[in-house]
């Protein structure tokens, strides 16, 4: 069940997210969540994460703007590794409180509370037409390379804070996607050097991270050869409401 719940919404989410303000990641982690610790769930979201960007270069990487990415990326990588050493020590940090429902325990941690909250805020962000819409001027790159790593590295919420600042820098539709691509490799890359520290303890499942890249690609694929055709202003919203589900679930310990 975990195999074919993940695959799906690696394969739908990698094709939706080359067009939408939504990151793989944010779609990914609350559902690796089901199965993993939360920890977990954010490193290895950022192995398929990072893969499939690799892959997504090899479609669109052409068009990228170098001169955006270094003024964009350079805070991003600083910033993910920040984030990503928030997020170790976060993860070390005691249960809050527990309970019991349903026959079951359920713990509530300041990571889950954390992260389930940036998952309700980034999720009104689509919702509403105000934030949606929102930009900043060039002249805040730098400023929102940082924000966009940090949150990249401590949670894997990167993708709709990056489209913000990128907005208004006069890209094309093809260049803003492209050099979007480029900049989440460079927080994957930085951030997944951190979270290796842990992964010779722990077991990230192997073959299920292999299946929802794999998975991931496809989306990727069929996506780049819909970027021309298709708004998803609709399914954006769908997404965001089941965004905030999760974070509520991950803030009652539930998830």
């Amino acid at each position: 069940m975990d195999y074919i719940v993940i695959c799906l919404v690696a394969l739908i989410g990698s094709g939706l997210t080359l067009f939408s303000g939504f990151g793989l990641g944010t779609l990914l982690t609350p559902v690796f969540t089901f199965f993993f610790s939360i920890e977990i769930a954010v490193a290895m979201t950022a192995v398929v994460h990072f893969l499939n960007n690799l892959f997504k270069l090899t479609l669109v990487g052409r068009a990228a703007d170098w001169s955006i990415v270094k003024r964009f990326g350079v805070p991003s990588v600083l910033a993910a590794i920040l984030g990503a050493l928030a997020l170790k020590i976060l993860g070390d940090t005691a249960i809050l409180t527990s309970y019991s429902l349903w026959g079951r325990v359920f713990n509530v941690s300041l990571l889950k509370i954390i992260i389930g909250l940036l998952l309700i805020v980034f999720a009104f962000w689509e919702i509403i037409p105000a934030l949606s819409r929102l930009s900043f001027d060039k002249k805040y790159l730098v400023f929102g390379g940082f924000l966009s790593g940090f949150f990249g590295g401590l949670a894997g919420l990167q993708g709709a804070l990056r489209s913000a600042f990128l907005m208004r820098v006069g890209l094309s539709k093809e260049s803003f996607i492209a050099t979007g691509v480029v900049i989440a490799c460079l927080i994957d890359l930085s951030r997944l050097g951190v979270y290796a520290e842990r992964w010779t303890s722990t077991n990230l499942n192997g073959p299920l991270i292999a299946a929802a890249t794999l998975s991931a690609f496809i989306g990727a694929y069929f996506g780049a050869k819909m970027i021309q055709k298709v708004t998803i202003g609709a399914v954006q919203r769908l997404v965001a409401v089941l965004l905030v589900v999760f974070g509520g679930l991950m803030i009652a310990g539930i998830l």
